[in-house]
């Protein structure tokens, strides 16, 4: 066997960290091509959209911190979109009644128009990505994924 036909054989002790770079890769560029087709058509951002998107899905608002946490953005990046959707009349941001330190926030009717139009820009997007799979094959690669999903532990620390 010649070197190069060496070097193109998998070597399975990679296996893993091939595959992670695969991941990443492919879900870096989803992000870059979302990102810039959500700036290009809404001026928004993917963490804006995240953002509204965790609200439409907790019709009675959440608090910040819970912003924070679904959206995996810092406090103050949170802080940041919350006051400039309050000023765009898209979020409505109150004094929670069980805890008066906190304040939640809700989509206003006009966020929840904006989001539906963005949300299905955002479907039509994915579908698109996705076509080059067959309906099976994305239905096998997600239910791999969910099982690595389900294997993983965030305290668990990497070996």
């Amino acid at each position: 066997m010649t070197a190069p036909q060496r070097a193109r054989q998998p070597d399975p002790e990679h296996d893993a960290l091939r595959l992670w770079l695969r991941l990443f890769t492919c879900s870096t560029m989803i992000a870059q091509h979302v990102g810039s087709a959500l700036k290009r058509e809404f001026g928004s951002s993917l963490a804006r959209f995240d953002l509204l998107a965790q609200l439409d899905r907790a019709p009675a608002g959440l608090r910040m911190g819970e912003l924070s946490e679904r959206t995996l953005t810092t406090g103050g990046n949170v802080t940041w979109l919350v006051r400039a959707l309050e000023a765009e009349g898209l979020v409505t941001r109150r004094v929670a009644a069980a805890d008066r330190r906190a304040a939640v926030v809700r989509l206003t009717p006009a966020g929840r128009r904006h989001f539906a139009v963005m949300a299905r820009a955002h479907e039509r997007w994915i579908r698109s990505i996705f076509s080059s799979l067959a309906p099976a094959d994305r239905r096998d690669l997600h239910a791999l994924l969910g099982t690595v999903k389900q294997g993983f532990r965030p305290s668990r620390t990497p070996e």
